[in-house]
């Protein structure tokens, strides 16, 4: 009978969990690169509070997906220290991660076969793809498999519902989300888009609404058409682009309606944060659809 390997949880850093966290729960992390005025940086570099005054001054930022070959470096590195991985992707929609991430892990278990390198598309993205690596990870130390956390994660992902809202529409703009005319009358007019991630992982508008406390209450009421209480919500997370007080008002809240009080609050990183710009707010929970 073969030897069944121990596994680690890998996931990009595109999930946005605080480093805390990312600590507590043992998990490993693939980095896609951002570039702020040409500057390059992958993993430690600007702060955040730091990339969103920049953005904030009017700098340019574009990111680039992970590499398989720096995907097989790192998945190597745990593999020759005698772990078996699963690795839950940035969404496929939103990122070549993913598929950089496949061929990582194909190349690894060429070169050594008794291993296992396991690739999840997430279909989620920020904290949502964070909040479920971190219900992943509590499944794991309840003792999950590997075969069954995969599964888990397989058939959870798309309850993970994504809602988020933006301070400017010119990030949303700019990375082609919304045409140049609505993001100059939603300046003007102070229009608020309501969004979501998609089934296959991508964003889609749901909704405007004008003015921001009307957009941050938006994302919570929408938590009421999920059917969330048949669903594991002892946890939700929110992520907010350098924006924490409207984070704690929409943390409040969701306590207030809803009752649910442990809530991870973090950062858009800067990978997501620079297509959604400073003052993006998004909630995250499970729910029955997305």
């Amino acid at each position: 009978m073969a030897e069944i390997r121990p596994y680690k949880i890998f996931t990009d850093v595109t999930c946005d969990l605080p480093d805390d966290v990312i600590k507590e729960l043992d998990i490993s992390l693939l980095y896609l690169s951002y570039e702020v005025d040409g500057v390059e940086y992958l993993g430690d570099g600007l702060s955040p509070k730091e990339f969103y005054a920049k953005m904030r001054s009017g700098s340019s930022t574009k990111t680039a997906q992970v590499t398989p070959d720096a995907a097989e470096k790192v998945f190597e590195e745990a593999v020759s220290e005698g772990y078996d991985i699963l690795h839950i992707a940035f969404s496929s929609g939103l990122s070549g991660s993913y598929n950089s991430a496949r061929i990582a892990a194909q190349n690894v278990m060429e070169k050594h076969p008794d291993a296992r390198v396991e690739v999840v598309d997430s279909l989620c993205a920020s904290l949502g793809e964070g909040l479920l690596v971190y219900k992943a990870a509590m499944k794991k130390k309840e003792g999950f498999s590997l075969d069954e956390l995969k599964k888990w994660v397989e058939d959870n992902r798309l309850h993970l519902v994504h809602m988020f809202t933006v301070g400017d529409l010119k990030y949303l703009y700019r990375g082609g989300r919304v045409t140049k005319t609505a993001a100059i009358a939603g300046t003007i007019l102070g229009i608020k888009p309501v969004l979501h991630v998609d089934n296959d992982g991508r964003l889609i508008p749901l909704a405007k609404v004008k003015g921001r406390k009307t957009s941050l209450n938006a994302l919570v009421d929408a938590m009421a058409e999920k059917n969330i209480q048949n669903y594991d919500n002892k946890t939700i997370a929110i992520c907010h682009g350098d924006c924490i007080e409207d984070a704690e008002y929409v943390a409040s809240l969701v306590k207030e309606k809803y009752g649910y009080e442990n809530c991870i609050i973090g950062y858009t990183g800067m990978v997501i944060g620079s297509h959604s710009g400073p003052g993006t707010l998004a909630l995250f929970f499970m729910g029955d659809k997305r």
